[in-house]
């Protein structure tokens, strides 16, 4: 274990085998680290926090600290951060509410850039990617492997689906579709992210499934209900096809065409 002398690290906060912790910064009684956690320097880590093994957290980071939930009143409310996380300068990351779960979590191997914001209540799946800037307000859900891009902004309670890609400097203020690709302001659904699931690996009949159930969804002249139905009819039912139909049927907020 190495902690720096001007570090500020409660003698309550468990630190778990080979950690770093950096030049001024300041943990707390509650926070819990896993093996081999660094942060860097001028790190604030308070509340309930537990970050997971083999995490970096880069300098002036703030996790775990009060929502900015006006509802807010002090509820011994938690943040989670997964295994093997980096997590970029200026980044903040609050706690969780009443309102929401009492929880703010990070799945693992996620990639959050520079000045990135996660508001109370969000819960991140694996390997998400937020871009410099990206911010998600109260209660948002992001499925594994999504894609936020720079300065793009997500309103409460809206989820991001599995796969899927937010071109930058985009406002999603709907449930962003699995596997797609959303862009703009506000955000429009332009089709399947074919690069992305090139890339991933998809088998060549699973892309052209899904390109056919998203020029039903957005080219046809069918309402979402409809092209729903036809989905069903004309494609042959697999994992991802499922899970699209699933996504729209359970969407609360409306998905963004």
């Amino acid at each position: 274990m190495s902690i720096h002398p001007s570090a500020v690290i409660s003698p309550r906060a468990q630190i778990g085998t080979d950690c770093f912790i950096g030049a001024y910064c300041i943990v707390g009684d509650e926070v819990s680290l896993g093996d081999r956690v660094r942060l860097e320097s001028h790190c604030v880590i308070d509340g309930r926090t537990h970050i997971g093994d083999e995490t970096q957290v880069f300098p002036f980071v703030s996790l775990g600290l009060a929502s900015q939930d006006l509802k807010y009143k002090g509820e011994p409310s938690e943040t989670r951060i997964g295994k093997r996380n980096k997590i970029r300068e200026f980044v903040t990351i609050h706690r969780g509410t009443e309102g929401g779960g009492m929880l703010t979590a990070t799945g693992d191997d996620c990639l959050i850039m520079a000045q990135a914001h996660i508001a109370h209540d969000c819960i991140l799946g694996e390997g998400v990617i937020m871009a410099n800037g990206a911010t998600l307000a109260g209660h948002v859900t992001v499925a594994d492997r999504a894609n936020i891009g720079a300065y793009s902004g997500v309103h409460q309670f809206c989820r991001v689906g599995r796969e899927a890609y937010i071109g930058g400097y985009s406002v999603v203020v709907k449930d962003a579709l699995p596997f797609a690709l959303t862009v703009g302001n506000h955000a429009k659904c332009y089709g399947l992210n074919v690069t992305g699931m090139k890339r991933r690996g998809y088998s060549k009949q699973v892309i052209d499934s899904l390109h056919h159930a998203f020029r039903l969804l957005l080219s046809s002249r069918l309402n979402t209900s409809q092209a729903v139905a036809a989905i069903s009819e004309e494609i042959t039912a697999s994992t991802e096809v499922t899970e699209l139909m699933r996504f729209i049927e359970t969407s609360e907020r409306g998905v963004i065409k």
